[in-house]
């Protein structure tokens, strides 16, 4: 079963490991508790949590989820061709 978020990223499917915990787990080596932190706030970003819940905390209508969605498509052409104009030395 997988949970996906609307965003379209890769899918956050939760783990079950042999004690029954379903979701994100880090293991702590060696009691380095800093780096495992750094690795799970990595896995919450990957898998879209924080801006899920972010993204559900206030209602946004469709048209401004149309709005948004254009606006970042235009952004991402415009920087396609800033880079393409880039790469022919204009």
């Amino acid at each position: 079963m997988a949970y996906h978020n609307n965003r379209g990223n890769k899918p956050f499917k939760p783990r079950n490991n042999d004690n029954g915990v379903t979701g994100l787990t880090v293991e702590v080596r060696n009691g380095d508790v800093t780096k495992a932190l750094r690795i799970f706030k990595k896995k919450v970003q990957d898998a879209g949590i924080l801006q899920e819940y972010k993204e559900r905390q206030h209602y946004e209508k469709p048209s401004e989820t149309r709005k948004k969605a254009k606006a970042a498509g235009r952004k991402r052409w415009l920087k396609a061709v800033e880079k393409r104009k880039q790469e022919q030395g204009y």
